[in-house]
């Protein structure tokens, strides 16, 4: 069921609004359609970073003098008009509105059809980029407090029918003042659509932060995609790497049923009506090893881990349940933002290594099934 504004059928019926002076009819309800701003407006700074679905620069609003983020469109090889996935992240940032989501400021363009800007705030940090530069891990009370953030934003995506299907801590934007903000909306889409023939696309998620049914080819899912790449999220941030540093789909698979026991029917009870599950072999039954992985988490943090990283779907913690998890009001509690230590911004130009992060789906002709690779031995 879509969740969405009623919308009144007699709209078009209704009587335009008569102006008492002139007797002429004009249209009252929308405003009139004005043109974008230039591009030329900004001042570029330096180039942030490049990903699958566009460009960013840091820059400079020439009026106001305020610092932004300008993000260029790829359009450069569409052939079929305006991109789908443009017009999503566009649409997605708009309705998701939230403290903890970047903001949309504008759409400006430039002198040909194929430059297309989308302006954003500017946020100094990304957390992929901050774990590899901080000298020692966040703290069990920052952690809580970035969580608290991720969550509330992700919750609030959802209540809005609105999936990010790319959470990932490259994606997460942080300020010097212990702010996190949900950025790249790229492959983000209604979910209370309908889905078309075929379903919703597999092509999602950058590897490591991939749920494991889309993994095994489920063509309808939901916001327990994004709640693995909580999961995934929260234990990175623990381990002050990634959870799963996978080369493959086949690898990927092998640490999840390591970490997590391999699946079983009560586990997962739709694990065999999954496409690809009956050309796996699985590995003999084993318990989880949470504890051996978060040897320093409390029993509260293991479960909320535990809840986040449940195979099946339907028993995946959602955001606003994670929210009200006693794990954030056990000592120590979460850290104010305005506590957290500050770090030289790299995405202000200073010259930094870059950390190595897997790049979001690009298109489908580079896409091999699991099916394609060696079974699972």
């Amino acid at each position: 069921m879509s969740k969405r504004a009623a919308i009144d059928d007699n709209d078009d019926q209704r009587p335009a609004k008569r102006r008492a002076t002139d007797g002429a009819y004009t249209r009252t309800k929308h405003p009139s359609i004005t043109s974008a701003r230039s591009v030329y407006c900004y001042e570029r700074l330096n180039q942030i970073e490049e990903g699958s679905y566009g460009v960013v620069f840091r820059a400079r609003d020439k009026q106001t003098g305020d610092i932004v983020a300008l993000k260029k469109l790829k359009l450069d090889e569409e052939k079929n008009g305006f991109p789908i996935t443009a017009l999503r992240e566009v649409s997605a940032l708009m309705a998701c509105r939230h403290d903890n989501v970047v903001g949309i400021r504008e759409v400006v363009v430039g002198d040909t059809l194929t430059q297309v800007f989308v302006v954003m705030d500017f946020i100094e940090h990304d957390l992929k980029s901050l774990l590899t530069m901080m000298p020692s891990p966040f703290l069990q009370s920052e952690i809580k407090t970035l969580m608290l953030q991720l969550l509330s934003a992700v919750g609030h995506c959802h209540s809005r029918w609105i999936l990010h299907r790319d959470l990932k801590t490259s994606n997460l934007l942080m300020n010097n003042r212990g702010t996190i903000k949900v950025a790249d909306f790229g492959l983000a889409r209604r979910y209370g659509d309908p889905v078309g023939v075929g379903g919703l696309t597999q092509l999602v998620v950058t590897l490591w932060y991939r749920a494991p049914e889309i993994l095994l080819g489920a063509s309808t899912y939901s916001t327990a995609v994004d709640m693995w790449s909580v999961g995934c999220i929260f234990a990175e941030l623990v381990l002050k790497e990634p959870l799963f540093q996978a080369k493959g789909e086949m690898e990927l698979l092998s640490m999840i049923f390591k970490l997590l026991g391999p699946p079983t029917s009560n586990s997962w009870p739709e694990y065999n009506s999954l496409p690809l599950a009956k050309t796996l072999s699985l590995p003999s039954p084993q318990p989880p090893q949470f504890r051996q992985k978060f040897p320093y988490l409390s029993a509260a943090g293991i479960d909320l881990m535990m809840s986040f990283l449940t195979y099946d779907p339907e028993r995946r913690i959602t955001a606003e349940e994670a929210l009200q998890h006693s794990y954030f009001t056990e000592s120590p509690l979460p850290k104010h933002p305005d506590l957290f230590g500050s770090f030289p911004s790299v995405a202000a130009g200073e010259k930094r290594r870059k950390p190595y992060s897997p790049s979001a789906p690009a298109r489908a002709a580079d896409y091999k099934l699991l099916h394609e690779f060696d079974i699972l031995e």
